[in-house]
């Protein structure tokens, strides 16, 4: 996520279970002449979501694909929403970077059916919640919790033009997963949601807000160069509950983890084995994104170079991904994802 996908209706865990089990494309992984001559000829397409590490991720595995598979890659700009159709009749190839959490009902049928298929975890442990910069909690420290906000005379300290006597709780995209107006409204803390309605619109907000040490509530995730630079402390919120998030109107607790995964159109192995191998390989940690986001989102390079460089410095991380054959499926990276989806707070 950071950003993730919106759903309107919780997945089931059944459904997310099945996922979180992996399906993989029923093609069975063969040594190819083309994948070690580098002279692939088919044209990937991978998407691009609407945050800066989802544009990291693209821009190593075109860098990587282009220069030794040979393969041309097209990245796509689309809605995290709106990608599963694409995917699933293989007019996109892959998303390198699902936020289980936010699967939906709707869209946990494409696993189902195995129209779209998971190819691996990413690497990425991500987190979704409220955050605050520290100096809120140093100066307030009940507000630490949640129970800290349900005091009126606490959502005034937080209140703009747009929320009156409440406090502003800052929200970003619209289209992003988030389940904060029933989390307030279940937990009966004064304050309404205003959305900022991008991520740069939402770090321009906090930048703003920080400089004249003002409160600010906001949602937002890790890893991020932002939680960083700004300092910006976890709020806890009742423990996660997958049985409470099994009901959209009923969500009164914090967001689960997210272990991050790929998924792909069944159809990449057809078109390039090589380039399905690869996919199935391609791997980034924490520490990775880390070391790149705050070039892209402080210092504002452009997202190509900044991987480029990765690339340079890092030869002997992508090599690994370059050997013939899917990776093992991996259990390693975190607990598996949670059997939950965010319902869209909007529409």
């Amino acid at each position: 996520m950071s950003g993730v996908a919106a759903g309107a209706v919780a997945a089931s865990a059944g459904g997310l279970d099945a996922f979180a089990a992996g399906r993989r494309p029923t093609a069975r992984p063969r040594p190819s002449a083309r994948y070690r001559a580098g002279t692939g000829t088919e044209k990937i397409v991978l998407v691009q979501n609407a945050w800066t590490a989802s544009a990291l991720d693209v821009a190593i595995a075109k860098k990587v694909i282009e220069d030794n598979l040979g393969n041309p890659v097209e990245i796509t700009a689309i809605d995290e929403n709106t990608m599963w159709s694409g995917l699933a009749g293989g007019d996109l190839d892959a998303c390198l970077e699902l936020w289980p959490s936010g699967i939906s009902a709707d869209e946990q049928k494409y696993l189902d059916d195995g129209s779209v298929a998971e190819a691996g975890k990413l690497g990425v442990i991500g987190q979704i919640g409220w955050f605050v910069p520290d100096y809120v909690i140093e100066e307030h420290p009940e507000l630490a919790t949640w129970e800290g906000y349900k005091d009126p005379e606490i959502g005034k300290l937080f209140s703009s033009p747009e929320t009156g006597d409440l406090g502003r709780f800052l929200g970003t995209d619209p289209s992003y997963s988030q389940a904060d107006e029933t989390i307030i409204k279940n937990l009966e803390l004064p304050f309404q949601v205003v959305f900022s309605g991008s991520e740069p619109a939402t770090v321009a907000a906090l930048d703003s807000a920080v400089a004249a040490h003002e409160p600010i509530l906001m949602y937002w995730w890790t890893p991020t160069a932002a939680a960083g630079k700004y300092n910006l402390v976890h709020v806890k919120l009742p423990p996660y509950d997958a049985a409470n998030w099994a009901d959209p109107d009923a969500i009164a607790t914090d967001y689960p983890e997210d272990v991050l995964v790929k998924v792909v159109s069944p159809k990449v192995a057809d078109k390039d084995q090589a380039v399905y191998d690869f996919l199935t390989r391609f791997q980034l940690t924490n520490d990775d994104q880390l070391a790149m986001l705050p070039s892209v989102e402080i210092d504002g390079e452009d997202a190509e170079d900044v991987a480029a460089q990765w690339v340079a410095d890092n030869e002997d991380v992508w090599k690994a991904w370059l050997q013939p054959g899917p990776a093992p499926i991996d259990t390693s990276a975190g607990s598996e994802p949670a059997a939950a989806s965010v319902p869209a707070t909007t529409g």
